[in-house]
């Protein structure tokens, strides 16, 4: 999993950065529930990724004014 780029994240919009947000917090789930069964993650730095892409989308929301979104 690459980390995206902050000037590839503003330039999305923001209907896309939603989606990409929920995209990984999906992946993120999925592979934390991997590891809670045991398993071996296929990639060990995936969770880390995903976590700070997502950390990177919500920092872009913030600045550009929109608020985060509710923890579900």
């Amino acid at each position: 999993m690459a980390l995206l780029r902050s000037k590839d994240i503003r330039n999305m919009s923001p209907q896309e950065r939603d989606e990409k947000l929920e995209s990984l917090r999906n992946d993120l789930m999925h592979e934390r529930g991997i590891a809670a069964m045991g398993g071996a993650p296929s990639s060990p730095g995936k969770i880390r990724a995903l976590r700070t892409n997502i950390a990177r989308i919500l920092t872009i929301q913030t600045e550009m004014g929109k608020p985060k979104e509710a923890k579900k």
